[in-house]
C-alpha cells in the first residue's frame, strides 16, 4: 500500500464527501479506473488505518485523520491546476492529469510557497474550493516563516472529526466575534477537544472540552483547526513504479 495509492483514494473519497455524499465503491472504481475488488480491499485497509469510516452498502467517508491527509493532497492538486492553467497556459482539459503526476512529490513547504506566489487562490480552474491553508497565519505575508521545515503537522477542521476522535486546537480562523465565542467556550490553542457526536456532513456536532459538553453548528466548528495524530503513517513507502502498480495485491 504505497503513499501514492493512499493519497489517490483519499483524494477521490474527499471529492465525494465535500459534496455531501458517501463515496460508493463502484463510484470509486469508475473514478480511479481500478477493479471493484481492488477498491473493496483498499477501503478495508484504509478503515483499518483509521483513515476511512465505511458503511457497508452505503459508502465511505473520511475520518479526521483521513480528511487532514486528503486536504493536503487536494490542496496541492488544485493549486497546481491553478498554476498550470493561469500561469503556464495549459488547456483546461490537460491540467488535471498533469497535476496528478506532480502532486505526490511536492513538499509542504513548496505547496505553501506556491500558494503565496499565486496570491492564495480560493478555487481551482473548475471552481472547486481549494482546502484552507493549514498554517497558523493570518495573511500570506506571515507565511514564509511558518512554512519552513521538513513537514507540517496533520491539521484539519474540527468539523471533519468523527465521533470518538480528538485532537488539540491549533488555531482558529474567522471573524473576531465568532473566535471570541469559541474562546469563551474553552476552545483555545493547545486545548484537547473530542468529538462525541457528529451529524452527517453539514449537520451540527457535539464536542467535549475540559469535561464540558458543547453543541456547535458545523460552520462554527469549521473555524476551529485541530492537530490530529498521524499514527506513524506506515504506508508512506512509495512503490518505485507508481500508485497503480500491482494494486490487486496491495
Amino acid at each position: 500500500m504505497s503513499s501514492e495509492s493512499v493519497e489517490e483514494y483519499l483524494e477521490a473519497i474527499y471529492s465525494f464527501n465535500e459534496k455531501g455524499k458517501l463515496a460508493k465503491n463502484q463510484d470509486l472504481s469508475n473514478k480511479l479506473k481500478v477493479s471493484p475488488p481492488s477498491v473493496t480491499q483498499m477501503i478495508q485497509r484504509l478503515s483499518e488505518e483509521g483513515l476511512v469510516d465505511y458503511e457497508p452498502y452505503k459508502g465511505a467517508s473520511l475520518t479526521g485523520k483521513g480528511a487532514a491527509l486528503a486536504q493536503k493532497v487536494v490542496r496541492k492538486h488544485r493549486l497546481l491546476e491553478r498554476f498550470l492553467c493561469d500561469h503556464l497556459g495549459l488547456p483546461r482539459e490537460k491540467v488535471h492529469g498533469e497535476a496528478c503526476k506532480m502532486e505526490h512529490g511536492m513538499s509542504d513547504e513548496t505547496t505553501a510557497a506556491l500558494c503565496k506566489a499565486l496570491n492564495n487562490p480560493e478555487t481551482c480552474p473548475d471552481d472547486d474550493p481549494i482546502p484552507p491553508c493549514p498554517l497558523d497565519v493570518h495573511s500570506c505575508g506571515e507565511c514564509e516563516g511558518a512554512r519552513m521545515g521538513e513537514g507540517h503537522p496533520l491539521i484539519t477542521q474540527l468539523s471533519y472529526l468523527k465521533a470518538g476522535e480528538g485532537g488539540r486546537v491549533a488555531f482558529m480562523r474567522g471573524g473576531r466575534q465568532s473566535c471570541q465565542r469559541l474562546a469563551d467556550m474553552g476552545l483555545t490553542p493547545g486545548t484537547y477537544v473530542k468529538m462525541t457526536n457528529a451529524a452527517p456532513f453539514r449537520g451540527p456536532v457535539k464536542v467535549e472540552v475540559r469535561g464540558t459538553s458543547l453543541a456547535l453548528g458545523r460552520q462554527l466548528a469549521a473555524q476551529v483547526f485541530v492537530q490530529v495524530e498521524d499514527g506513524g503513517r506506515p504506508w508512506e513507502h512509495s512503490h518505485p513504479h507508481g500508485p497503480h502498480h500491482n494494486q490487486q495485491g496491495t
